[in-house]
């Protein structure tokens, strides 16, 4: 009866409630979400959430429903009684949803995006260029949630969720993958991701990978490439959990209401929670946009249709809602896009959270981690770091806990030159290459490592030598560049002499860097010089990177011409669509260099090294006490010999 009264209900509101076949991380689960009649009370939602035992989708008779489930409608948060049983507030423009127990798995669809809402807009998403959401029609009758044990977990017989009983339905050891922003703006760009990101998923052990987050900027502007991109980050045999980003915005939305409703049709909602293990897992939407400049000190919101880092009153509303059924042990990681506050750009009042003292009261006394993206950085802040006051309309404490900004699964925009895969090469603002975050969780603590696509797992620091010779070549370029970059560059790469040839006269003066990718202020640094003492190295974050500036400071994409008649190939896009050449060859945007980072290593090299051969080698020792290498050759000379052929010993 229920199956019949399902199917009816998807006639008479349209094409919105249509069973949607899923499958859970066990991806022998298929089942559907089960919406049943009309409600004849539209302010009230109600429904259960009941173990799926024939994993059909539909709650049978025999099928009991599961105590203790968090259930939202966005704003208000109520635990299901014993027999699974919610009833909450409805209202139009809500979106329905469960935070996933741990213990167990919910649906997600044929490209493992998790299915545990829905969405009610009756009217549906005002006229949006990508479509946003289609009409729900009425309030449903029932709102049903089937949810399975997870996999290969011992369990009691009984058929509840309870997490005040030692969390005994939970793994408290998994794995997250945690990707910045992957931004494609056209299709040629979402191959780069297919051929990095999707890649490495798809060689990966996802066994104990419990799932994937993406820290916002799915995309870059074009929503309409969001199923392609789904079908390719598919790969990845384990659920998807998606953060808005202010790229995935539907720009034209005139209210902030509707301004993701196109990305709450491909991903569910704005913003949710789930448990896996110890971890009590937050997305949030903290893209306000349009941007409302709400205490009279934001005046870029007044300028144009912009956006600002903000958590709605709404959400805060539902955030202290949700963290009250929280046990105060429980580790509680947030995700955003906009950090809550950035090195790289600590002086924009845009790319960090106004309300961030809120956010921060919100978790007193808890275990806690934020996560975001954005910047497309990998940044750290420990405890006690990252006050940011004075700037206009801000004043951000220093944070009470760790925060992250994941960095970018496409680097810099998919910029730069090709590499030996054919993807641009992209290092990120700091100096960081492309990459993606793992996240090892035990308990209540964790710990973090950076990947780089296309590099092994141990390769995690680039060292170079910043000698007055690559200073004095960044600078020509960059003065060039500053002053229009009209005509012929002053000087291309094969003016930069061999940088890892010292000239005596130039050995004072030069120093040693070391680009520790994911390092913070709680990792050591030092080389060892032809296995000589220990020299410890100095975290400094105002000095030139020369070994991501060389690939920054002249790309040679820019002079790609040929006779195809197709002007789209001249030179090359980035972004919506922005030309870049043809030109001879010539520096990024100098926004994108890194011209400093907070993860940048350097020391001056001993002024006793004697002419010839010698080797250094770098070790970082992170907070964890794991400890990576990288060694290099280099040499003293007294003065740099000829770079190119010697032809004249031929004539």
């Amino acid at each position: 009866m229920k199956k019949a009264l399902s199917a009816a209900v998807g006639v008479a509101l349209g094409c919105s409630i249509q069973p949607v076949v899923v499958h859970a991380k066990n991806v022998d689960y298929k089942a559907t979400i089960e919406a049943i009649g009309i409600s004849s009370n539209a302010e009230t939602v109600k429904g259960t959430v009941f173990m799926d035992r024939n994993r059909n989708g539909a709650m049978e008779s025999s099928e009991r429903g599961i105590k203790n489930v968090l259930v939202s409608n966005g704003r208000d948060v109520v635990k299901t009684n014993k027999h699974g049983y919610y009833e909450l507030p409805a209202f139009e423009g809500m979106t329905l949803f469960i935070t996933k127990p741990a213990g167990y798995d919910i649906p997600v669809d044929e490209d493992n995006i998790p299915q545990f809402f829905y969405h009610h807009l009756p009217e549906g998403s005002p006229e949006l260029r990508f479509g946003g959401l289609q009409p729900t029609g009425p309030l449903p009758e029932a709102i049903n949630f089937p949810i399975v044990r997870s996999k290969n977990k011992k369990h009691d017989d009984d058929d509840e969720y309870d997490d005040k009983k030692g969390k005994r339905n939970s793994d408290k050891r998994f794995k997250m993958i945690i990707i910045g922003d992957t931004q494609p703006y056209s299709n040629n760009e979402v191959g780069y991701v297919r051929d990095t990101l999707a890649k490495e998923f798809a060689a990966m052990d996802m066994d104990d990978v419990e799932g994937i987050i993406v820290e916002g900027d799915v995309l870059g502007d074009d929503l309409g490439l969001y199923p392609r991109f789904k079908q390719i980050l598919g790969v990845a045999d384990t659920p998807q959990y998606y953060v808005p980003g202010n790229h995935d915005l539907d720009f034209d939305a005139a209210t902030d209401e509707n301004s993701f409703d196109t990305f709450k049709r491909e991903w569910g909602p704005a913003y949710y929670s789930f448990d896996i293990g110890d971890v009590h897992f937050v997305t949030l939407d903290n893209v306000q946009y349009p941007c409302i400049n709400h205490d009279g000190e934001h005046a870029f919101c007044d300028a144009s249709n912009t956006y600002n880092g903000y958590v709605t009153e709404q959400q805060m509303e539902w955030l202290a809602n949700d963290l009250a059924h929280v046990p105060m042990d429980k580790l509680v990681v947030l995700n955003m896009h906009i950090p809550i506050i950035s090195f790289v750009d600590s002086g924009s009042n845009k790319h960090q959270t106004d309300n961030a003292g809120d956010i921060y009261r919100l978790l007193e006394g808890r275990p806690a981690l934020a996560l975001s993206g954005h910047t497309h950085t990998l940044e750290h802040f420990e405890p006690g770091e990252g006050a940011r006051p004075g700037i206009a309309g801000l004043d951000i404490p220093a944070t009470p806990f760790p925060q992250i900004i994941t960095g970018a699964g496409c680097g810099s925009w998919w910029s730069g030159d090709f590499d030996d895969d054919g993807v641009p090469m992209s290092y990120q603002r700091l100096g960081a290459k492309r990459g993606f975050m793992v996240f090892e969780f035990d308990g209540n603590s964790f710990k973090d490592s950076f990947k780089a696509t296309g590099e092994p797992d141990e390769k995690q620091i680039a060292v170079s030598m910043l000698t007055p010779t690559f200073v004095d070549w960044y600078g020509q370029l960059l003065d060039w560049l500053r002053a229009g970059a009209d005509g012929i560059p002053p000087v291309n790469i094969n003016d930069l002499e061999d940088n890892m040839i010292i000239p005596v006269d130039e050995l004072y003066g030069t120093t040693l860097t070391a680009n520790v990718w994911n390092g913070s202020s709680a990792t050591k640094v030092w080389v060892e010089i032809d296995e000589g003492d220990k020299i410890e190295m100095v975290r400094s974050e105002n000095t030139l990177d020369p070994f991501a500036l060389e690939k920054q400071m002249y790309v040679f994409r820019f002079a790609a011409e040929s006779t195809s008649g197709n002007p789209r190939t001249q030179g090359f896009e980035l972004w919506t669509g922005a030309t870049h050449g043809p030109s001879s060859p010539r520096p990024s945007d100098e926004w994108m260099h890194t011209d400093n980072s907070n993860h940048l290593w350097e020391v001056a090299l001993p002024s006793d090294l004697e002419n010839g051969v010698h080797t250094a080698k770098v070790t970082a020792k992170d907070k964890h006490g794991r400890k990576y290498h990288e060694t290099v050759v280099f040499e003293i000379r007294d003065q740099r010999p000829e770079p190119f052929a010697r032809n004249y010993l031929f004539d």
